[in-house]
């Protein structure tokens, strides 16, 4: 199973058996198929899709090997060690390996029931998000003011879902709502969320970096839709209009006020590189801070990552290794701190 690979919509939604006992292998397999298609296996497959539920029947050692890699998915442990006693969560259940296949069948049906309304919840934030970013975008172009609630809003939305679902679900949600620049702001901000968790930042640091990355290309709002859909290379004028959009979107915070002056910094500068050739000012070393470091990384990687329409998505090792050949541009550190973020390992926020 590739880490990383998003939770399924409803429609695609199965629950992954994975035992070496025949016998349980037909009688729970033959149940759950009842509720929700099930696929079976006797060790944990190499790639494919990720599963609403994990049943797993395996000696220990084997059981937690499956576990590390469950991550934030739904799972079920049948424990063949009576004196284990595994934490409990909405996610994580064990039994004795000795239950009843009856009882087992019906805390499967139960968590099958938490994986469904996980789902729901989850297509109803990314649509809310969705709204919220559209109707900032909607404001900046059309020079109303901007409502700091909503915005405050949207970013508790992206942290709320990626604190419960993990960064690989997020993405795989906004991807299933939307397209283009607002789909690009959530992932941007998502991947902000599940670093700020990964190293570490206190809520309200991690509050202020998230929101940061969801107001990072507001300045696009008022690049023409042409430019920025554009199936091809831009002219040397249309990269001239584009490469306005840091100080365009700067300045509509600035005229408005009231906002940190720490994301507008963000927001000016997150196309500045370390070694001076960035813009819009030719920001260099020092002069770029730990914030701006951070949102430029996620942009470049889900820029990298997103599906365009001129081109095809890159897979996340490809594309970590692209941004580690841009020699001078971003900060190495915390590059290595994001890898496991971009490869989709699980981020626990507190």
């Amino acid at each position: 199973m590739a880490q990383g690979a998003p939770f399924p919509a409803m429609e695609d939604a199965f629950v992954l058996l994975i035992t070496d006992r025949p016998d349980l292998r037909r009688t729970l397999a033959r149940g759950i198929d009842l509720v929700m298609p099930c696929r079976t296996v006797s060790a944990w497959p190499e790639g494919g899709a990720r599963p609403a539920l994990v049943v797993i029947d395996l000696p220990a050692a084997g059981a937690d090997a499956v576990r590390a890699d469950t991550a934030l998915t739904p799972t079920l442990v049948l424990e063949r060690d009576a004196a284990r006693r595994r934490p409990t969560s909405p996610i994580l259940k064990t039994l004795p390996a000795a239950t009843r296949r009856e009882a087992i069948l019906a805390d499967a049906f139960a968590m099958i029931e938490v994986a469904i309304a996980r789902t729901r919840v989850l297509d109803a934030r990314s649509a809310a998000a969705t709204t919220i970013v559209s109707e900032i975008f909607d404001s900046a172009a059309l020079g109303a003011p901007f409502q700091p609630s909503e915005i405050d809003r949207g970013t508790e939305i992206v942290l709320a879902a990626v604190s419960e679902v993990g960064i690989g679900d997020w993405l795989a949600t906004v991807w299933r709502h939307d397209a283009g620049v607002y789909q690009h702001t959530l992932g941007v901000a998502g991947y902000a969320a599940a670093f700020g968790g990964r190293v570490g930042l206190s809520r309200p640091d991690r509050h202020r970096l998230t929101k940061a990355a969801l107001l990072h290309d507001i300045g696009k709002a008022r690049i023409p839709v042409e430019i920025l859909n554009k199936p091809g290379r831009l002219t040397a004028e249309e990269m001239r209009l584009m490469r306005r959009h840091p100080e365009i979107g700067a300045g509509l915070l600035d005229a408005q006020g009231g906002f940190d002056p720490a994301i507008v910094e963000v927001v000016r500068h997150h196309h500045e590189k370390l070694d001076g050739t960035g813009y819009p000012a030719g920001l260099r070393d020092g002069a770029i801070t730990d914030l701006v470091r951070i949102v430029a990384i996620c942009d470049v990687f889900s820029a990298l990552t997103e599906r365009r329409t001129y081109r095809d998505s890159v897979a996340a090792p490809e594309a970590l290794a692209t941004m580690e050949g841009m020699k001078g541009h971003l900060d190495r550190a915390l590059m290595q701190a994001f890898a496991p973020v971009a490869l989709g390992r699980a981020v626990e926020l507190a």
